[in-house]
């Protein structure tokens, strides 16, 4: 069944599972689902929420069973899902932990690629790209899936979609830190994510994706060079497009949706649906022409866009935006950080808004990215005791689903 332009949504959510004292990756998702459903599969329905896993054997996947509309209660429905799954791993000795970057993992040596259903295409792609980086095993998102019914409203959801993910980041950073040292990048894992397919750089792009407005159009500039350079790579014929599509947002087009994924995981899903709600009502404010007009958003080169995200991927919320057309969209005159460009979208924005989420975005907007506030707790001090500390207070977090206070 095709939706219209925000009838519903998609939502997944994904976490590391660690061990309770160590934080070390544990890589039992296997373990996890034998439990749940007395014996291994790839995919569990659990009622509202579907539990996934992942290329790695440490991830678990947690995602909207089917499209919903249900923003408001969606939060406390994936806390009653973690909150399962972690009495499930209490005999392990293991518990989810939140945030887009694991601070403390040695990819090189923990990672383990998920032995079972799809292990062939995985196996593939760690031939072709070596899995064992922090691009690919250390980076747990929030995907948002938006739909679209016809060639004509998936043009406007791509055009509006493009102009606001390089200042998603700004809203959703939580990757500071990888192997006990802060990267310099508060989204580490969108600064790795930009090349951890470099072997074949026509799956990803700038990650902004290119001016495209209609299926056809997508199929010859973005699908088809991808075929053309996976081809050699993959002589059995096992990868699908969809699949090797991975700019920071893709077209769905066998579920006629877009897929949003230059959001980093937060510290409990509260805050992740918060967001989610933000960037959705943002969305519509572009393609209702509320801003600025349809065929203004269409001219935009994904390189002008790629130059203001790369500078939010460091700074997140402090980012100084210069680009005055760029302000322009948003209705701002001079020079502003990130953070005054959501401060200016949430005014516009905020009785569209409930209040429950009202004050989710209200704190990350006054107290800055969970990036931010982690490195302000952390206070300098990169100590493996430190690190953990603070850590551990991020699971108690996502059990709690509570927002990550100063």
């Amino acid at each position: 069944m095709n939706y219209h332009l925000f009838e519903v949504f998609g939502i997944e959510l994904e976490y590391m599972l660690v061990k309770n004292e160590s934080l070390e990756v544990n890589p039992i998702v296997d373990q996890l689902f034998i439990k749940k459903n007395g014996s291994l599969t790839a995919d569990i329905d659990n009622g509202e929420i579907e539990w996934s896993n992942e290329l790695v054997a440490h991830v678990l996947e947690l995602k909207t069973n089917g499209p919903t509309n249900n923003m408001e209660d969606l939060d406390a429905i994936f806390a009653e899902n973690i909150q399962e799954i972690n009495a499930l791993l209490k005999e392990y000795n293991t518990l989810l932990l939140p945030s887009a970057s694991h601070p403390l993992m040695q990819p090189k040596t923990q990672t383990q690629l998920w032995k079972h259903t799809y292990s062939k295409i995985y196996a593939l792609y760690n031939r072709i790209f070596d899995c064992s980086g922090h691009g690919w095993s250390n980076v747990q998102s929030m995907h948002i899936n938006l739909p679209f019914y016809n060639d004509s409203e998936f043009g406007k959801l791509h055009a509006a979609v493009r102009i606001l993910l390089p200042i998603i980041p700004g809203l959703s950073a939580s990757s500071p830190i990888f192997e006990g040292k802060a990267t310099g990048f508060k989204d580490s894992r969108l600064e790795v994510y930009k090349t951890n397919q470099k072997e074949i750089p026509q799956m990803t792009g700038k990650v902004i994706p290119e001016q495209v407005f209609t299926k056809a159009d997508y199929y010859q500039k973005i699908f088809k060079p991808i075929n053309a350079a996976i081809k050699p790579f993959d002589t059995e014929n096992i990868l699908d497009h969809h699949f090797l599509n991975s700019r920071g947002a893709i077209a769905r087009f066998d579920r006629n949706a877009i897929e949003i994924r230059v959001i980093d995981i937060q510290e409990c899903p509260a805050a992740d649906i918060a967001i989610a709600v933000l960037i959705i009502e943002s969305l519509k404010l572009l393609v209702n022409g509320e801003l600025i007009a349809l065929d203004e958003l269409k001219k935009w080169h994904e390189e002008e866009l790629f130059q203001i995200f790369n500078s939010v991927i460091e700074n997140a919320e402090t980012t100084q935006i210069s680009n005055e057309a760029y302000l322009k969209i948003f209705g701002i005159k001079q020079e502003a950080n990130v953070q005054q460009i959501w401060e200016k979208l949430y005014e516009k924005l905020q009785s569209r808004i409930s209040i429950k989420h009202q004050k989710t975005i209200e704190y990350i907007l006054e107290n800055g990215s969970l990036s931010t506030r982690i490195l302000r707790k952390l206070d300098h001090d990169f100590s493996e005791e430190k690190i953990r500390k603070v850590y551990e207070q991020l699971g108690e977090c996502l059990v709690s689903n509570q927002l990550f206070k100063m």
